[in-house]
């Protein structure tokens, strides 16, 4: 698993108005809590919190969070985005020891080449992730889905997944991951040229019935 040094500072001052300031500053407030702790309000740089999430680990990057020299092994539990904008406006740290045991959720990543596919087939993602319970630094970056047995009507389980030695996956083992569908036949719509011709063949035939009901010229 991922591990990355971020510098944490101690903010002195909450609320809505210090944490508006805190964030004009280029930095995101937080709050650091775990362990019967007291939580520790801080503030990280936003730049550098961007850079721990490009890890391969993503969100459950392993963190070791500078704070005043002191530092804190932690995940970042909850972080709150701007709906619009996607700016960080808080930050909820879970401190965590070496040797625990978290439940967290990763991706599932597909891999391989189905069958199915090449027949005409259609391959659906259902599960893009899982949860699973391991120790805090063996935490797996995502789990494999193996694609390439796929036909068409196959699917990849939940049970059917490898978690790697001390990791437990903890979702239902009949839920679908991938599944590869049959594909949709089209009923194709009839062309402008073809709705003109039938109707000119309608218009003949009521010509015809109109003809035929008028009476003989004397």
């Amino acid at each position: 698993m991922s591990e990355y040094k971020l510098a944490a500072a101690p903010r002195h001052q909450t609320g809505k108005g210090a944490a508006r300031r805190t964030r004009a500053g280029g930095r995101v407030p937080a709050v650091l809590y775990g362990h019967g702790m007291e939580p520790l309000h801080l503030s990280v740089d936003a730049r550098e919190f961007t850079f721990a999430l490009r890890t391969d680990a993503g969100t459950n990057v392993l963190l070791e969070l500078d704070v005043d020299g002191t530092p804190h092994l932690a995940l970042a539990k909850e972080i709150q985005r701007h709906p619009v904008r996607g700016t960080f406006l808080h930050i909820d740290f879970l401190q965590v020891r070496r040797g625990e045991r978290l439940r967290v959720s990763v991706p599932v990543h597909l891999v391989g080449e189905a069958p199915g596919v090449r027949e005409g087939g259609r391959l659906g993602h259902d599960l893009h992730q899982i949860n699973v319970e391991a120790e805090v630094t063996a935490v797996p970056e995502a789990l494999e889905a193996d694609v390439s047995g796929l036909d068409i009507g196959d699917a990849v389980r939940v049970g059917d997944l490898i978690a790697p030695r001390g990791v437990t996956i903890l979702d239902d083992p009949e839920a679908t991951v991938a599944s590869v569908s049959a594909p949709t036949v089209e009923v194709e719509e009839p062309t402008e040229a073809v709705e003109g011709e039938e109707a000119a063949a309608a218009a003949g035939e009521a010509e015809g019935e109109e003809a035929a009901e008028r009476p003989p010229a004397q």
